[in-house]
């Protein structure tokens, strides 16, 4: 998204909430809550984690400037403006940075132990051009599988259902997110239907 001209954009200012994770422990986003205490997702390209994370810590105000996909409350970030004025912009990824791609080209490998993670889901999580891509837990903990697997389980990563959730997960100073292989919506405590 390089070739956008940030200053372009529309700004979005509020405060960090917490951090985003791919399933490799990289961020690549953040909740974002406004002056009127709604809350947003903010995406970036995880080249930017290691950036963002120097500059910006839960708590911080931030203003953003992005692309925001049609129909879903997620804005993909171009540019993001510290308190401090330090401004992080998407230049892409930069070509020596071959690293993640040969982790990418491995299939499925994760870095992750397993995990149970259980909880109420508070917002649905989108990719970078508005797919579903899973869902945020009250705990901060985030479910992510691939767009097609979420729009199949879509039921389940609604705002105020609660779901028990099992896959390889990482959990870092930033956060915590769960890559999902199976999910079970809980009814008075019970696992209902996996998926």
């Amino acid at each position: 998204m390089h070739w956008i001209d940030p200053a372009c954009l529309p700004e979005t200012r509020g405060k960090v909430v917490l951090f985003l994770l791919n399933p490799h422990g990289d961020a690549d986003g953040f909740i974002l809550q406004h002056a009127d205490g709604t809350q947003q997702q903010i995406h970036f390209p995880p080249h930017l984690g290691k950036q963002v994370a120097r500059h910006l810590a839960a708590g911080d105000t931030v203003r953003v400037r992005g692309v925001k996909p049609r129909g879903v409350d997620m804005v993909a970030a171009v540019s993001l403006m510290t308190r401090q004025g330090v401004e992080i912009v998407d230049e892409g990824p930069q070509h020596h940075e071959q690293g993640p791609k040969h982790e990418h080209g491995h299939g499925h490998e994760h870095d992750g132990e397993p995990m149970d993670v259980q909880g109420e889901v508070v917002l649905p999580l989108y990719g970078p051009k508005g797919e579903l891509r899973g869902a945020l837990l009250e705990d901060g903990t985030s479910l992510r599988m691939p767009p097609h697997a979420a729009a199949e389980l879509v039921e389940y990563l609604t705002p105020g259902v609660h779901v028990q959730a099992w896959g390889p997960g990482v959990r870092n100073k930033f956060g915590c997110t769960v890559d999902v292989h199976d999910i079970a919506e809980l009814v008075d405590g019970e696992a209902g239907l996996e998926a």
